[in-house]
């Protein structure tokens, strides 16, 4: 139920002055029409409205009506009216006559970019993510000695399979001669674990199948990995319960650890080169606090291991790390914006002393443990500073960034000194870096490629909107140039989980940008931007605090000049989906469209979902009288009203979403169309991809291009409205 920029717990490149791209901002503007056209003036014959099939629920005393309840089976019937809204929708966008151009800049700008992800770095051997210029997935590279050659081909493991194939992730051992990988298949992150000998490029062990969140760490003696994996499916089991911490010698089929957990907990294994002990990690569902338990680092792989408790999740503790016998811990006990604890190893939490304390003006996001320091990300509102603690003692010090943004990636091992770096901004795609204690420089590794661009074209602006209840929101802006009049403007929001929304790069922006669309960004309570104590306040009873803060994200915008109610657009997905709906029910004159992606749309079924039961730490269980009254006011399609006049709304859904099922999205446009809203309603259905994680760029260009349409459809321009054929 979360965006998917970030891992999220379950957490998707720049312009070059290329003529056929650049466009003048607002030479779009001076086109427009009286107004887009609506729905059955000049489009395709609509799809039959769903039927209607009451079932009427009775939660503590409130009955709420469901027509659509037939719909969560996903038979035959539910996925051919899917199909065919899929069918509608793509007729629509298609016969937009600007769309096939736009889908070419856009391709040719995300297509001239060599991306890296996950860099790491074993033994002597450098491993990363790279998709080519041109490519479309990720392939998995090594590089030793000056020579990189391609370990994993997922274009080749595609070719003929009638099928997209995506690393989920990979681990290489600690002395960088096998990597553990999770390959999964059109977006259903449903992984397979296999072990690869990187001399050769053989599989050596596996595949192990339900290996989705394996959260991977190698033995002591090399020989055999921990994972975490999913419990056998059965028929009308949540896939999500009752997985278990594995032990796994490559040999023999993986072994549970005899650890008693509850069903909706995920243990797994983590440990260090070098460290005497091994942690097993425990969370609770999609709560961020851990229980943790330590034992001897060479025992834990054998019948009879001794574990001894650290922390409980009342201690607050949401990341552990180690180097040699020196434990480090990030808390927000008595600390909402956190702070940092050291211990020895064989010590007990009570005799944690504070390596860094707890700031208001700013939050602790992050800790890594490297041979020589801790490394630390903290973040001013929502760029990242990078601080360096040495373990041999003395003052944290901050490390000097090339330009202001966010560290989605650091990288350390507790065997070597130093830290890789991927720094981005809102205009700066990716860039890889490592830190070398030894010379205190911060050198660019030169992985990734891109062409040139004029980054100073794009500006970015911090800015605040002020809610109802007179909280300061934080909201970004990011525009090219300075804006003399009114423009369309995508306004995305998310907030949920303590999850942040942070200048990460969007290969969609850009372009839009060109086309002379403002990108914003509402930093809602219910995210991780000021802490624990903002996630909190968008949480549970506080939820409508998020949806509020949206909206009045979205008036600042109106009052700076910036757009207009006629040209502004919400965008989230999942539980931003949530947001966005809410938002717009609850002021449908406020905004032109609405993006709903993969939106949980009707949580008060959060106990019939996948992964229900997981999410009852963040969003509350519908068994429970305050859960359900807190989950009701969030649940969008309940709020849906006969009458209304809601703006015109594109909803997304993958058909192997295994996060938020695609009956989720469906009911919710049904219920829509049902509601007599002279506005399209449309779903958009992709039955190759899920919940976005695993997406091809194809399959994320093709996205983007849609809601750009939509966009400039729905702003009124004049060779975007639809045609009939």
């Amino acid at each position: 139920m979360t965006d998917s920029t970030r891992a999220d717990p379950v957490r998707p490149v720049i312009l070059a002055s290329r003529r056929t791209v650049r466009v003048m901002v607002g030479a779009v503007i001076a086109i427009l029409t009286n107004g887009p056209a609506l729905a059955g003036d000049i489009l395709p014959p609509k799809p039959p409205l769903a039927p209607q099939r009451p079932v009427i629920d009775d939660y503590f005393g409130t009955k709420l009506t469901d027509p659509y309840r037939w719909m969560e089976s996903l038979d035959a019937e539910t996925l051919d009216w899917i199909r065919a809204q899929g069918r509608y929708t793509r007729a629509v966008l298609d016969s937009i006559p600007a769309r096939a151009a736009f889908a070419k800049e856009l391709g040719d700008f995300t297509g001239g970019f060599g991306t890296v992800q996950s860099f790491q770095m074993s033994g002597s051997r450098a491993f990363y993510l790279y998709r080519a210029p041109g490519g479309n997935s990720f392939d998995l590279l090594v590089r030793e000695r000056g020579q990189l050659r391609k370990l994993v081909d997922v274009s080749a493991l595609a070719a003929g399979a009638g099928a997209n194939f995506a690393i989920n992730y990979f681990t290489p051992s600690p002395d960088g001669k096998r990597v553990a990988l999770g390959i999964s298949r059109n977006g259903s992150e449903n992984a397979d674990l296999t072990v690869v000998d990187v001399a050769s490029g053989k599989t050596i062990a596996g595949p192990v199948s339900r290996a989705v969140f394996a959260v991977v760490s190698w033995a002591a003696d090399g020989r055999g990995l921990f994972f975490n994996r999913l419990a056998e499916p059965k028929n009308g089991r949540d896939p999500y319960l009752g997985s278990t911490a594995n032990y796994w010698d490559l040999a023999h089929e993986p072994v549970p650890l005899p650890v008693d957990v509850e069903p909706q907990a995920f243990p797994y294994v983590d440990q260090w080169p070098g460290a005497s002990q091994a942690a097993l990690v425990i969370n609770n569902g999609v709560q961020f606090e851990h229980e943790i338990w330590l034992a001897l680092r060479a025992t834990v792989s054998k019948p009879g291991a001794k574990w001894r408790r650290l922390t409980g999740r009342e201690d607050a503790v949401t990341a552990i790390e180690m180097s040699g016998d020196r434990l480090f811990l990030l808390s927000h006990r008595d600390a909402p914006t956190y702070q940092v604890l050291g211990m020895r190893a064989g010590q007990t939490l009570a005799d944690a002393a504070v390596l860094l304390r707890a700031d208001p003006r700013r939050v602790i996001e992050s800790i890594h443990a490297a041979k020589d320091a801790l490394y630390v990300v903290v973040r001013d509102g929502v760029y990242s500073h990078l601080l360096r603690v040495p373990l041999a003692g003395g003052a944290a010090r901050e490390i000097a960034l090339p330009f202001a943004g966010d560290l989605t990636e650091v990288t350390t091992g507790s065997a070597q000194p130093g830290a890789s770096l991927m720094l981005q901004s809102w205009v700066m795609p990716p860039t890889a870096m490592h830190y070398d204690p030894a010379t205190d420089k911060l050198t660019p590794l030169n992985v990734d490629q891109r062409p040139a661009y004029d980054v100073a074209a794009y500006h970015v602006s911090s800015l605040e909107a002020v809610a109802k209840d007179g909280v300061r929101v934080p909201l970004t802006l990011v525009r090219r140039g300075a804006a003399d009049k009114a423009v369309p403007t995508l306004l995305y929001g998310y907030g949920s989980y303590g999850l942040s929304t942070l200048p990460q790069f969007r290969g969609y922006q850009i372009p839009l940008m060109e086309h002379g669309v403002a990108s914003a960004f509402c930093h809602v309570r219910g995210g991780g931007e000021l802490g624990e104590a903002w996630h909190l306040a968008g949480k549970d009873a506080n939820k409508p605090n998020s949806w509020r803060d949206l909206i009045a994200c979205a008036e600042d915008l109106v009052a700076r000049g910036v757009t207009t109610p006629k040209l502004l657009f919400l965008r989230g997905g999942s539980a931003g989906g949530v947001l966005v709906a809410r938002a717009m029910e609850e002021r449908p004159d406020l905004f032109a469209g609405v993006i709903a992606q993969v939106p949980d749309a009707n949580v008060v079924r959060i106990d019939v979902e996948p992964g229900g039961a997981a999410n009852f730490p963040e969003v509350g269980s519908p068994a429970d009288p305050q859960g359900f009254k807190n989950l009701l006011m969030g649940d969008a399609f309940h709020h849906v009203e006969r009458g209304v006049q809601y703006p015109p709304i594109l909803i997304t859904t993958g058909l192997n979403d295994a996060r938020v099922a695609p009956w989720l999205p469906a009911k919710f446009a049904a219920k829509l169309q049902a509601s007599d809203t002279r506005s399209p309603v449309l779903l958009r259905v992709d039955e190759l991809s899920g919940h976005g994680q695993g997406s091809t760029r194809s399959q994320v260009d093709e996205l983007f291009v849609d809601i750009a349409a939509f966009m400039f459809w729905q702003s009124g321009f004049e060779d975007w409205q639809p045609r009939t054929r």
